[in-house]
């Protein structure tokens, strides 16, 4: 595979930012620097972040068909580390969108030429259907596959990922929580508090991230209301995840633009149980009494029709989410 260009290494670092989630904006002056500077903006949180990536390419060793590398070129020893923001060393696998990540402490000083850092490819094709694959190397370090809707989730743990990916315990933890099986708290009771954390957050932000895949895949990553796609979606839960009884099956997901998503959340809109998505009168007349209803008469235009739905009948919004999440918006009839 012949290594792609720096552009498309910056533009795949920008779409990841954007598919797991965030705003990213490229600030360094030329595509071919190194590292490679983003400003972030996610989780109502803006930071830094410095970027080594090189494209992934076979290893070239016949003995070890399944070994990938990058080839760490056009840099010098030690590292540039971001003192105000994280700092990540990958490598991108462009037929799979899929990007692996290096322990950047442990490479930050290297000798002189083009020092290369492997990966086998079955973490690479693990990572296409878990998100995350961890593969532990020969001399203990932990390499980890992505998928590009995980790649906030790496950015904001990769450090302790590769300090304590190590521990076989924690190993086997991450991966359960990386395929979004259920961690219970006697699972992780042993650990330090520190890895527990750890644990949870890649957890908690695989089972977002998988929800989000899923429910955009099943409404072709198409606004349920207005039908545009764009890449300006967003995976809306039904019903609220604080809520009880909440879940982050595909049925408990639509597909929103950012402004039908925050019309929805905020219950100016709600969904029906015919599918049809409706203008809540008690929020619309309390915007008309503070003079702020400017574009509810185009809003309106949108609503009291059938939405997209998915194909798949079993991905269709369930009619216990959108009666219990109408009960908990307080939408009239409902309670």
């Amino acid at each position: 595979m012949p290594a792609v260009s720096p552009a498309i290494l910056v533009d795949s670092i920008l779409n990841a930012i954007q598919q797991s989630g965030g705003v990213g904006v490229y600030v360094s002056e030329s595509v071919r620097t190194h590292p490679r500077h983003f400003l972030v903006q996610y989780l109502e949180e803006s930071f830094s972040l410095w970027v080594y990536i090189w494209t992934l390419t076979f290893g070239g060793r016949q003995s070890l068909p399944n070994e990938y590398r990058i080839q760490m070129t056009s840099i010098s020893s030690p590292l540039s580390i971001n003192s105000n923001g994280y700092t990540i060393l990958l490598g991108y696998y462009p037929d799979l969108n899929i990007f692996a990540g290096f322990d950047c402490k442990q490479h930050s000083t290297f000798t002189t030429g083009s020092p290369s850092i492997q990966i086998n490819i079955n973490a690479i094709h693990n990572a296409l259907q878990n998100g995350l694959a961890f593969m532990t190397k020969d001399n203990q370090e932990i390499a980890i596959a992505i998928r590009s809707d995980q790649f906030l989730n790496y950015v904001l743990n990769a450090q302790i990922l590769h300090q304590y990916g190590s521990d076989t315990t924690t190993l086997n933890l991450l991966t359960k929580a990386a395929q979004s099986e259920e961690i219970k708290p006697q699972d992780i009771e042993s650990l330090t508090v520190e890895r527990k954390k750890l644990v949870t957050n890649v957890s908690r932000y695989a089972r977002t991230a998988n929800f989000r895949q899923q429910v955009l895949n099943a409404y072709e990553n198409r606004c349920a209301v207005t039908r545009t796609q764009l890449k300006l979606v967003d995976a809306a839960h039904i019903l609220p995840v604080v809520a009880q009884n909440s879940s982050d099956h595909v049925s408990n997901g639509i597909a929103l633009s950012p402004t039908m998503h925050r019309a929805y959340d905020n219950c100016l809109i709600y969904l029906d149980e015919n599918y049809q998505m409706k203008l809540n009168d008690d929020k619309a007349n309390e915007l008309i009494a503070h003079h702020l209803h400017g574009g509810l008469e185009q809003l309106k235009h949108l609503l009291d029709q059938a939405i997209h739905l998915p194909a798949d009948r079993n991905q269709r919004p369930n009619l216990q989410f959108i009666r219990e999440a109408n009960k908990y918006r307080r939408i009239s009839g409902y309670y």
